[in-house]
């Protein structure tokens, strides 16, 4: 649970700071295309399982990678 609490949290500074700055210059958009596209394989890897730990730590992670991402194609 503790690898998955800082992992998870280890994307919110990157998608405050994208939406507060609406500069996304230095962020791959392949980067983040892969790790959204991870990320749901293993929500729904998780969901399969039900496993609650993973469900969990990816749903989290996938809204602030999705944040980002979003953020890197609309302030592009």
């Amino acid at each position: 649970m503790a690898a998955a609490l800082l992992t998870t949290a280890a994307f919110a500074p990157q998608a405050i700071q994208a939406w507060r700055s609406r500069s996304t210059k230095d962020v791959s958009l392949a980067m983040f295309t892969l790790m959204v596209t991870g990320l749901t394989l293993w929500l729904i890897y998780g969901i399969l399982i039900n496993d609650l730990p993973l469900i969990l730590a990816n749903a989290v992670t996938l809204i602030f990678a999705s944040a980002i991402l979003v953020a890197k194609i609309r302030f592009h």
